[in-house]
């Protein structure tokens, strides 16, 4: 039926596109057949205005291709490339694979201050507003919700919150007015099956603390506020009028320090909601484990300790931790989970790129700059730094143990050098994103989030797994970009493809 969507102007550019390669690639015989018969000069000029023309008409091709591609869905055009069995076939289905890839990176969604929070203290380091951003749902997915928690670090002093209020991470007046949604938050169906007609909000993180600190007092000298917590109340309850009080499903999710604050506010989210709404949640590289580094110290121990005392944070912890243990160990997953109710998934490598470069090796741990070169690839690492990773596996798993008590939770732990594998289109669900029990991301998430299949599943050691795209970037913390609307970033990227196309066929002999 979506092939139906194809109407004449849709035809037109596909011949345009046949012309083109045509002309670029399958008439190079004749034309050294024709060479063979005239000679010298008059080659030259012939192949100079063919090379004119051919420009001319690449020119008008790109224009409308560009048209056309943002005019009608690049997905039913896909369809349609599939059924063409010919020696063109590989080149459009090349063509078309690279403007999917980049069309899938086009969404980009407009902010939402919560300008209303600023009255009840719930405001970023800066004493700027809370934000968020939302994609409506649509059809079956109208009452579905997925919040997800932006991630970006913390501050762990006031210098480094200083540092933090000149950036988007520390204040809403420095974030771009719209960013891009990808991975599982995605609108097309082909690369999200599962969320990808839900109400679908990313909230800014701009508190350095996972949504958890809540200090009164502010430091006029500093002017720094630590409300991390008012602001996931403020945010909630700014959505709750807007149709998530109608919630039938709701998923809590979060990258990073986003993903453990996913793990930290998941019992109080279903709290928030009405009796009967489906919640889960969803931890993406949010298992931090407390663990010594490369020299022997409890660096990360130190670190989270110094921010929950820092934001008052103690009080917004789980009271199921904090009630046995200290408040800056309840900062660590590993003994917070074991107490969470409501169904949890969570997904990590075991080799989590931000942990090895952050709790295992960080600096102050390394100051010869050994481990530089290992903590960029993987591929660099020595014996003896592979060793160490290894070693780090087992910490990580052992960590892990007591959180994977219950049927109801999800495990995704693959053998990847990642960071944070939901935002991403490559990792949450392309053609080569990486497969753990015959798995990708999306589909074991959705899989277990519907109750199809129970998804339960450790990866083996490095370099086992050849999925693995093991570039342990996460993605980026500062997303925004300012087209001049939804579908510019695609448009310019159109543009960019016909530009090569035009090169090759000008350099062609």
């Amino acid at each position: 039926m979506e092939i139906m969507l194809l109407d004449l102007f849709m035809i037109y550019f596909i011949f345009m596109v046949i012309f083109f390669l045509h002309v670029f690639f399958f008439e190079k015989k004749k034309r050294r057949n024709f060479e063979g018969i005239i000679g010298g000069p008059e080659i030259l000029k012939l192949k100079a205005i063919e090379k004119i023309g051919t420009l001319l008409v690449a020119t008008r091709f790109c224009g409308v291709f560009i048209f056309i591609f943002n005019a009608y869905g690049v997905v039913s055009f896909y369809m349609f490339v599939r059924m063409v069995d010919s020696r063109l076939g590989h080149w459009l289905k090349l063509l078309v694979s690279l403007m999917l890839l980049l069309k899938t990176q086009g969404l980009y969604v407009g902010i939402t201050y919560v300008k209303s929070a600023v009255a009840k203290g719930a405001v970023c380091l800066d004493g700027s507003p809370p934000a968020y951003h939302w994609d409506k749902g649509s059809g079956t997915g109208i009452n579905s919700w997925l919040i997800h928690f932006e991630g970006g670090g913390w501050c762990n002093n006031v210098t480094s919150c200083l540092s933090r209020k000149k950036t988007h991470l520390g204040s809403s007046k420095l974030m771009g007015q719209q960013i891009a949604f990808s991975g599982i938050m995605n609108n097309k169906r082909p690369f999200n099956p599962d969320f990808y007609n839900w109400n679908r909000v990313k909230i800014r993180y701009c508190d350095g603390s996972s949504f958890t600190g809540d200090v009164q007092a502010v430091n006029p000298a500093t002017n720094l506020h630590f409300r991390g917590a008012r602001i996931w109340l403020a945010v909630i309850e700014d959505l709750l009028p807007k149709g998530l009080k109608n919630a039938e499903n709701a998923l809590l999710s979060g990258c990073s320090a986003g993903g453990l604050a996913s793990i930290l506010h998941c019992d109080s989210f279903r709290a928030l909601l009405r009796m009967g709404t489906k919640v889960k949640c969803l931890s993406d590289a949010g298992y931090f484990i407390k663990v010594k580094d490369v020299s022997g110290a409890p660096h990360v121990q130190t670190y989270f300790n110094e921010i929950v005392t820092l934001h008052g944070s103690a009080k917004n912890l789980p009271l199921s931790c904090t009630s046995m243990l200290k408040p800056s160990f309840c900062f660590f997953p590993q003994y917070v989970a074991p107490q969470v109710r409501t169904p949890l998934f969570i997904l990590n490598a075991a080799y989590d790129s931000w942990q090895i470069r952050n709790i295992l090796a960080p600096s102050i741990a390394d100051p010869l700059g050994v481990w530089k070169s290992c903590k960029l690839d993987i591929n660099n690492c020595s014996p003896l730094q592979l060793k160490s990773m290894q070693d780090f596996r087992l910490q990580f798993l052992n960590a892990l143990k007591t959180s994977t008590n219950s049927s109801s939770r999800g495990l995704y732990i693959d053998s990847c050098y990642a960071h944070c594998q939901t935002e991403t289109q490559e990792k949450w669900f392309m053609e080569d994103s990486p497969v753990l029990g015959k798995k990708k991301i999306a589909k074991a998430v959705g899989d277990w989030f519907y109750d199809r299949n129970p998804f339960q599943k450790i990866d083996c050691p490095y370099p086992c797994n050849p999925s693995c795209q093991n570039s342990g970037l996460a993605p980026p913390n500062n997303p925004e970009k300012k087209p001049p609307n939804g579908s510019a970033a695609s448009v310019n990227m159109s543009t960019l493809l016909c530009g090569l196309l035009m090169l090759m066929g000008v350099m062609l002999p």
